[in-house]
């Protein structure tokens, strides 16, 4: 089919969302005023694990120096356990690799990484459920679980996300664990799943204290926080319940096409947020009307790249409705398919369409969508669903953002600027 001229295209305008600011918090600080509430559980000269996960967490590369100094110089023996359960492949070159991505080496750190996947049974639940944790976790005196807590991508809860309790089920857990957790919550639940599990992790296991954090809709630390293993369960539903008051979102109802540069593991779980997209690892309808009431509800979704990060792990371009072939290219099949079977969400890993050039992707989602003129669709272009502070939107979404005060408008209408090969520029 011929392409769509550019000036049937729908112009473009820049346009910035203003979220509530918080305080700047003091990494260094913050850390050791939490550690040394805790100081108690350190016995000087015990070896102590610390869990470092696969996600973008902001500042992590400075929170993990941070802790292990504080660990140091309370006399303990810090290492650190990647904590990040079939990721990188599920290989421990794969795993040190992800880490080494933030910053993270046993250089910069100044501790050993202990990347064995190895996982041992350390207990079962009532229904005779099997809890694993990383062997080389276990082989320490004590571990020290720091993660994010935030919104989990496959479920929702107001009482546990991806946080503390999913680290020492999913994360530690390595491959075993989070195949375990899996298979078990497709017929349990996710929600009940991670508690019954991670309560046997915590009977079970040498956890000292977790450290929680939470962050904004700028991608910034704003609460780090140190908590007793007896008061983790209740502390997460508190996390969580700060984490989605601070989520980013898309500020729109209904969008014809949203355009994402980038998705990857370090972006979300699932590659793009499905809080952010409306769009649910497990399911969600091409449909042009919204009969499974997604919000936000969004017709046609576009991902131009994998961010380098990911190592290719494409999970999540299933739920994608076009793609460039430069993804297709770079995709790692082994490290995407080992990780959509340990997760269940087969679906993350079906290949939309694919075309040779951005442009041509574009007039492709906008001829499926029925119409009359394409220079009144609805699009919203995004750097990855983890950074919606600023984005690109068509002019009939302009008029919508005028009226929303929480936007602004920082360019003039401009045309959409292709190169040479028919291709856009990152945003």
């Amino acid at each position: 089919m011929p392409l769509l001229d550019v000036n049937t295209l729908p112009r473009m305008l820049r346009v910035r969302q203003d979220f509530p600011k918080s305080e700047p918090l003091d990494i260094s600080t913050s850390v050791n005023e939490q550690i040394t509430m805790v100081s108690d559980r350190l016995t000087p000269g015990a070896r102590v694990a610390l869990t470092v996960g696969s996600r973008g967490i902001a500042n992590i590369k400075e929170i993990v120096l941070a802790v292990l100094g504080e660990l140091k110089a309370a006399g303990v023996k810090p290492f650190i356990v990647p904590a990040m359960g079939s990721h990188g492949g599920a290989t421990p070159e794969g795993q040190k690799r992800i880490l080494e991505d933030y910053g993270i080496t046993e250089e910069t750190m100044g501790v050993s990484i202990e990347a064995d996947m190895a996982a041992r049974e350390i207990g079962r639940t009532s229904d005779g459920i099997p809890a694993f944790t990383s062997s080389a976790a276990l082989s320490a005196d004590g571990i020290v679980v720091l993660n994010r807590v935030k919104p989990h991508t496959d479920y929702f809860s107001e009482s546990i996300g991806s946080g503390l309790i999913k680290m020492m089920v999913v994360g530690m857990g390595k491959h075993d664990g989070a195949a375990s957790f899996h298979r078990t919550a497709v017929h349990h639940g996710y929600e009940g799943t991670l508690k019954m599990l991670g309560r046997v992790v915590l009977d079970n296991a040498p956890i000292l204290f977790g450290i929680g954090l939470v962050e904004n809709q700028y991608h910034e630390t704003v609460r780090l926080e140190a908590v007793l293993p007896e008061n983790i369960e209740p502390k997460e539903k508190e996390f969580l319940e700060q984490s989605a008051s601070l989520m980013p979102g898309l500020p729109f109802e209904e969008m014809d096409l949203l355009i994402v540069d980038r998705i990857g593991k370090n972006i979300s779980g699932v590659g793009m947020d499905p809080n952010v997209i409306g769009r649910h690892a497990h399911h969600y309808s091409t449909l042009l009307n919204n009969e499974l009431k997604s919000t936000p509800f969004i017709r046609r979704i576009f991902v131009r790249d994998l961010t380098p990060q990911t190592h290719g792990n494409a999970i999540g371009i299933g739920l994608a409705d076009a793609t460039h072939v430069k993804l297709v290219d770079q995709m790692d099949t082994q490290s995407t398919f080992i990780n959509v079977r340990t997760s269940l969400t087969l679906h993350s890993a079906k290949l939309p369409m694919y075309f040779p050039s951005d442009r041509e992707a574009i007039c492709a989602m906008l001829d499926t969508l029925g119409l009359e003129k394409p220079s009144e669709a609805r699009i919203v272009r995004i750097s990855n669903t983890l950074e919606l502070a600023q984005f690109e939107v068509s002019e009939p979404l302009a008029e919508i953002a005028k009226s929303n005060d929480c936007l602004s408008l920082e360019s003039d209408s401009f045309e959409w600027t292709f190169d040479s090969e028919d291709n856009l520029q990152d945003l």
